[in-house]
């Protein structure tokens, strides 16, 4: 069992994702910030990108329709900006940090379940144009993420 975990932690690194000793399951990226609310947010230079994280969609299960917002919006950190209905419930989806969306992810109109087969890649939500970077200082790393979600999840 050790040098299982042993292997997949080193395969781990080599792929930049975070796993967890304690029978925590949902990919974490390490080069992405992560919201308690279970939003990821990728930022590059003034823009970033965001979804919902492999641990919310997991949680969700199915997801069947994406509420989206419109080009120009301001949204802020910690604020809903849209929604992800799943077979199971519906949820707000928050902003990670404030900015004006610039993007959104059209293809999630017709094909939702991306959000479950590709939460950090197809699956992205909007794209952003930064108000505040400093805010991003806020939000968890991969590996404080990983230990909040397996705290959460052991309390349920």
């Amino acid at each position: 069992m050790a040098a299982r975990f042993l292997w997949a932690s080193r395969v781990a690194s080599h792929l930049k994702i975070s796993i967890a000793q304690r029978g925590f399951a949902s990919v974490v990226l390490k080069d992405l910030k992560y919201a308690e609310s279970h939003e990821w947010v990728k930022i590059d230079g003034n823009k970033a990108t965001f979804g919902i994280t492999d641990h919310a969609q997991d949680h969700l299960g199915d997801v069947v329709y994406v509420e989206l917002p419109d080009l120009g919006r301001s949204v802020s950190q910690g604020e809903s900006f849209g929604a992800v209905e799943s077979v199971k419930a519906t949820s707000d989806i928050n902003s990670p940090v404030s900015g004006k969306v610039v993007e959104v992810n059209e293809v999630l109109t017709e094909s939702p379940g991306l959000v479950n087969t590709s939460p950090y890649e197809d699956g992205w939500i909007i794209k952003v144009e930064l108000s505040d970077a400093e805010e991003a200082k806020k939000l968890m790393d991969s590996d404080k993420y990983s230990k909040f979600c397996e705290e959460e999840d052991a309390k349920h």
